[in-house]
């Protein structure tokens, strides 16, 4: 990457933007990263970009998460499950998505993400479930989930946040809240799995993902803090979690099948 300062303002922007989306809905972050590697910072290979996005994605993922546990969001047990559960998906999925063009995978990403966000329409935003009365049923479900997340996660690339909180919700019916929190530690193990798989490739650039974490330390702070605020207004986070998913998913898509 050309070491510039307009080049360092644009890594260390979208890093905070990246952090803020993790902090603020527990996902969004590979969303965005990707794109903005790719098509702001300047990486030219789509390999390269998801690697590095991945990278940069799991440690801002694991800064958000303690910031959202000291709040209380954090269920550990479904957080546990999701995580290692998906971490095999996530490596599976990696793997193969090294075999595919980067164009036609920004293109499935695409559609991968617009689908999402037409089923995040019908979920709920509030419910009355608590951590201590999830069934065993309820964490089947979510290991379940959690190892086609880790697969899809892995082979766009992604964090897998606006897979997992949509997952979590479905699979344990938490408030929209626990599950942005919740999610975050699935999100920074998926995207270490799928980032060391990539390096090991030589798909890492290691100087743009040092930007992009040293960005989304603030980032993260000011998503965190808005969440916890947002979290007392019905609906307003399934709204804004709804939008930044479809916004991106059209853009993406515009991008991508101009480039095939």
């Amino acid at each position: 990457m050309d070491t510039s300062f307009p080049q360092l303002f644009l890594a260390l922007g979208s890093g905070s933007l990246i952090g803020c989306s993790l902090g603020l809905i527990g996902g969004g972050g590979s969303i965005l990263a990707t794109p903005l590697l790719v098509y702001v910072v300047g990486l030219r290979d789509v390999h390269t970009a998801i690697g590095t996005g991945a990278l940069a994605v799991s440690a801002s993922a694991y800064l958000n998460l303690a910031g959202h546990a000291l709040r209380g969001h954090v269920w550990w047990r479904c957080a546990t499950i999701f995580a290692v559960t998906g971490c095999l998906g996530a490596y599976l999925g990696s793997s193969l998505g090294k075999l595919v063009d980067g164009q036609s995978l920004l293109v499935m990403f695409g559609l991968l993400m617009m689908g999402v966000s037409f089923v995040l329409r019908g979920m709920p935003s509030h419910t009355n479930v608590t951590a201590d009365s999830l069934t065993i049923g309820a964490h089947g479900r979510t290991s379940l989930i959690a190892l086609c997340a880790g697969i899809c996660s892995g082979f766009f690339g992604i964090g897998g946040g606006f897979l997992i909180v949509p997952g979590l919700l479905v699979a344990t019916g938490m408030p929209l809240i626990n599950a942005v929190g919740t999610s975050l530690l699935a999100v920074g193990t998926f995207g270490l799995t799928t980032a060391v798989n990539y390096a090991l490739s030589g798909f890492v650039d290691w100087l743009t993902a040092g930007y992009f974490i040293a960005g989304g330390i603030g980032g993260g702070i000011i998503g965190t803090l808005v969440a916890a605020r947002l979290a007392c207004h019905r609906n307003m986070l399934a709204r804004i979690f709804r939008w930044v998913v479809f916004t991106v998913s059209v853009y993406v898509l515009w991008r991508g099948m101009a480039a095939l």
